[in-house]
């Protein structure tokens, strides 16, 4: 069937819409050929001139003829310039033009004349002396060194520019880039044919989209929003943790709204040159002004948004010209221009408060992890295009890999497929997302590292009283594998699989992730008289999380619910951070104490749990050296019925 012209004539207006752009890299790239080739007759003029420089500006006349000249004492004064390789050149002043006799024929239209000679020596001074010639002796420069005096400066700008300039423009893609582009745009401009992602492709973030398709309609169809008065949205900011899929709903966005898409990071506005931010986001919107309607993307807006006033160089730090500047331009949209800036960061606590106002970004959209009905939408387009076992079940994995967010459950996916691949498998099975989960979740193994008998047992009983306290303290999370096979940086590793999304927690849940953390030291200490430096992470997350509880969370009966701040809030932020603590020294020393309670306490419950089933602890220590690793059915196995035995 032959294809509809008007449907072709449409493609290739949308085309041409890209084609100035295009122009302008013929344009940039054609001038830096012009450029070059005006370089290369600059030095080539240069080195005509450098030629003639070297040569005397006097009538030049053979030395037969100096010799000619000296002997009829015709000669009135000399200048005599010397070089380093002895040769000199002599200028010379004769008596009036009319008694000088002809030389070659020719007569001698000045009173002035030059000669080369080979050498100049004392003897030919003297000589010159006793005619009574007044002489000069000067230091002359070589023809070499004249050739670097002159052509130094070139040269250094010729190899900046070839080793310097074009390596950057390589590096920078297709973009035609020579050393006046300084100030332009580094943002690449997306068209409708080669964005293929939609919103299909997005899934775990439904409101985010649903806000995000109305922006797309009011590009796509302003007319149905103006007519009652709505106005088009200047700003849209995405915000959440790394992962969640910022990006990829920008990309979403470019493949959905049929608009021309800029895209650029936050990091491309600013240079080492002062000024160069702040024209870089002038010409980025005459740009965007230039193709609207249209869409700007900022990722990593943070790079250049953070707050004013931060670091050491105040108000003319380069990062705040070009903020300032993003500022304005924002400012001076309109209605009429239909230009939506969406812009992407995961510290939003560190953006300027001024970028944050309505005007500029209308809307924060909160791009949190996926829930449990969010992973397995994400599950299933990550497997769409790869071949399943039968007993592999999306919903399984979904419930199997809470806090994950959207790039780790695409990392999972991708790392289940290629242990499939390692082992020649023609499907993923459960086992290969197995696997894969506990590679992501626990690291590595390291089978090949060597430890010795002594050190694997302390391992082993270190391990097991994280496993024996978690399961006799209520309220903590179910254990889901413990092994004593190396891997990441730790000896031996017991990961905990929560049975639910957690957005909050409670006292109960905190105690005992603080107990069942300090229950590898207290099993060390308990079975061998002695603690390792194996449990130092776990006395760091014990001691965090019961100094959140007393300064943050309000949870110490004493203290009572007041938040004593956080003294390690990061510097350089433009906040007003300061070192000097808000409370007496008096709360200080209690805040010590409390903190130091709750670590106390925990670790008696942790001994009295160990001593209680020091036999469980035993048999777990035991079977755990023997298989190094253990999954939680195993590790039910062993309990459950050595639990029905008397402690």
């Amino acid at each position: 069937m032959p294809e509809n012209p008007r449907k072709k004539s449409g493609k290739d207006a949308a085309r041409n819409k890209f084609k100035p752009v295009k122009d302008e890299e013929e344009k940039a790239g054609w001038f830096q050929g012009k450029f070059i080739f005006f370089m290369m007759v600059v030095l080539l003029m240069l080195f005509v001139f450098q030629r003639f420089f070297a040569t005397p500006g006097n009538p030049e006349i053979t030395y037969n003829e100096y010799k000619s000249l000296l002997s009829q004492a015709l000669i009135t004064e000399v200048t005599v310039k010397t070089f380093e390789d002895k040769s000199a050149i002599l200028n010379g002043k004769l008596k009036t033009v009319t008694q000088i006799p002809l030389i070659n024929n020719t007569n001698l239209q000045s009173d002035r004349f030059a000669v080369r000679i080979p050498s100049f020596s004392l003897e030919q001074a003297d000589i010159l002396a006793e005619k009574g010639i007044r002489l000069k002796v000067e230091e002359g420069t070589s023809p070499l060194n004249t050739f670097f005096v002159l052509f130094a400066p070139w040269i250094i700008f010729g190899v900046v520019y070839f080793f310097l300039f074009r390596r950057m423009s390589g590096q920078n893609g297709s973009q035609a880039k020579n050393i006046f582009s300084f100030s332009k745009s580094r943002a690449k401009l997306v068209s409708e044919f080669d964005v293929k992602i939609t919103f299909k492709d997005v899934a775990g973030v439904d409101e985010a989209v649903e806000e995000l398709q109305e922006t797309v309609e009011f590009l796509t169809n302003p007319e149905k929003f103006q007519k009652i008065g709505g106005k088009i949205p200047k700003g849209v900011l995405l915000l959440g943790p790394p992962g969640t899929g910022k990006t990829l709903l920008a990309k979403a966005i470019a493949g959905e709204a049929k608009v021309p898409f800029f895209s650029i990071s936050g990091a491309d506005f600013v240079e080492m040159f002062v000024g160069v931010g702040a024209a870089r986001v002038r010409d980025l919107f005459e740009q965007a002004k230039k193709n609207s309607p249209c869409i700007v993307f900022i990722d990593e807006i943070d790079a250049v948004g953070r707050s004013r006033g931060a670091g050491l160089g105040g108000g003319h730090d380069e990062r705040e010209q070009t903020l300032n500047q993003l500022l304005v331009e924002m400012d001076g949209f309109t209605t009429s221009e239909n230009v939506i800036l969406i812009a992407a960061t995961n510290r939003p606590d560190v953006l300027d408060t001024a970028l944050l106002r309505p005007g500029r970004f209308d809307r924060q959209i909160t791009i949190d992890k996926p829930d449990i009905r969010g992973r397995e939408a994400i599950l299933k387009i990550h497997t769409r295009n790869t071949p399943l076992a039968e007993q592999v079940d999306i919903n399984v994995l979904a419930k199997s890999s809470p806090g994950f967010s959207g790039a780790d459950l695409a990392n999972l996916v991708n790392e289940a497929a290629l242990l499939a691949a390692r082992n020649d498998q023609s499907l993923i099975t459960a086992d290969n997302f197995e696997q894969a989960r506990d590679k992501i979740l626990m690291g590595p193994e390291r089978k090949s590292m060597f430890i010795s008998d002594e050190q694997k047992k302390l391992t082993a009983y270190h391990e097991a009283g994280h496993v024996l306290v978690s399961t006799y303290t209520k309220g903590s999370d179910p254990i889901h594998k413990v092994t004593i096979i190396p891997r990441g940086r730790s000896l031996g590793l017991t990961a905990y699989l929560p049975l639910e999304d957690r957005y909050t927690h409670n006292r109960e849940y905190l105690l005992a992730m603080i107990t069942y953390a300090l229950a590898g030291r207290v099993a060390e200490d308990i079975m061998f008289h002695e603690t390792s430096t194996g449990a130092a992470n776990d006395i760091e997350k014990a001691t965090d999380i019961a100094r959140r509880m007393v300064r943050q969370w309000g949870m110490s009966e004493t203290l009572g619910p007041i938040n004593y701040g956080d003294s390690h809030k990061e510097v350089f932020l433009g906040k007003d951070y300061s070192h000097i603590r808000e409370y007496s020294e008096e709360t200080a020393l209690q805040i010590d104490i409390e903190v130091r309670n709750i670590i106390m306490t925990c670790m008696e419950n942790a001994k009295k749990i160990i001593n209680e089933k020091s036999a469980i602890l035993h048999r777990l220590a035991g079977v755990l050296i023997e298989k190094e690793s253990l999954n939680a059915v195993e590790i039910k196995e062993i309990i459950g019925y050595d639990s029905l035995l008397p402690a």
